[in-house]
């Protein structure tokens, strides 16, 4: 058994969140990742929930590469251990470097950046930019409401059956691993 992909982009928060499980979270699937040979794309920092999935896929052996715009560089919170880390001139530029480098898309919690990236590579799948996978690893229920939005734009005709089910929804790392691996 392999798996189909290469390298996953990783959708997270700069912060930890208000629960230890959300690190925790983080955590479990970097060493999952380096476990299964499939290299992390992130958005280069070291710090809140990033740093703590870099760290661990480092830790465990895995492949990083980080995409960090020259802003976020300037405050000093770029990972030094990665296997790569690209500069950019700005955040367009990060999601689309994340997004070439990329196979498929994990969300795991986070705050407008997180759901900046999700909602792009998830517009893109739309509108056929692509047809990589979209996931979103919903711990303790983090993204209940906005999965019940999804189904409220759907219920108002402004999105398609169809589109709704671009997104996969997962409960945990094992569950989701599961749906990867052929």
């Amino acid at each position: 058994m392999g798996n189909r992909f290469n390298r996953v982009g990783v959708f997270c928060g700069s912060k930890n969140g208000a629960s230890g499980s959300y690190t925790e979270l983080a955590v479990s699937l970097g060493r999952r990742l380096a476990e299964l040979s499939i290299g992390l794309v992130y958005g280069g920092a070291k710090i809140g929930l990033m740093g703590a999935i870099a760290d661990s896929v480092i830790k465990n052996g895995g492949n990083v590469i980080g995409v960090i715009p020259k802003q976020i560089l300037e405050l000093e919170v770029a990972h030094t251990g990665l296997s790569k880390l690209i500069k950019v001139d700005d955040m367009h530029e990060r999601k689309k470097a994340i997004y070439d480098y990329s196979d498929l898309f994990l969300a795991l919690p986070g705050g407008f950046g997180t759901l900046d990236e999700f909602f792009e590579v998830l517009t893109w799948n739309q509108l056929d930019i692509h047809k990589k996978p979209v996931h979103i690893l919903n711990l303790n229920g983090f993204f209940d409401n906005l999965l019940l939005h999804l189904d409220h734009l759907v219920k108002e005709g402004f999105l398609a059956e169809s589109h709704r089910g671009i997104v996969e929804t997962f409960l945990s790392v094992s569950d989701w691993e599961r749906n990867i691996i052929c």
